[in-house]
């Protein structure tokens, strides 16, 4: 079973995004969960876009980055440079990928999110 994690400063958008598309479009024996730096919250306006596409993260929660899990990762994917800076480090059969995506929070504009939602799922989809 491949283990991906999708990490950002607060897990609160782009890294809760990120596992929502991952699950639905990666293969199903993937273990695939996000965290951050911090934790911010669930977006309402994260939650609002990835229903527009049929994706319900509702039910996901802001964590904080599980040391354990990162360790036994495939994959680790940062998705702004403050989680790529501040990653813990990881052992060197974990890949690594850096998405420097905008952070939509601050412009609290739901064309802003829908953006960043689709360069997510573009990005997610060429993981498959």
């Amino acid at each position: 079973m491949k283990k991906i994690y999708f990490l950002c400063t607060g897990n609160a958008c782009r890294s809760q995004m990120a596992e929502g598309f991952a699950k639905q479009l990666l293969p199903s024996d993937w273990k695939i969960q996000s965290a951050g730096i911090e934790t911010h919250g669930l977006n309402p306006k994260a939650v609002e876009v990835m229903a527009e596409v049929g994706v319900d993260i509702s039910r996901q929660t802001s964590k904080l980055i599980d040391p354990a899990f990162l360790k036994q990762c495939d994959l680790v994917v940062t998705l702004c440079g403050d989680a790529h800076d501040r990653c813990p480090v990881t052992p060197p059969s974990v890949t690594k990928l850096y998405w420097p995506l905008p952070d939509p929070a601050p412009s609290n504009d739901l064309e802003v999110f829908r953006s960043v939602c689709d360069q997510i799922k573009t990005k997610v989809l060429s993981l498959n």
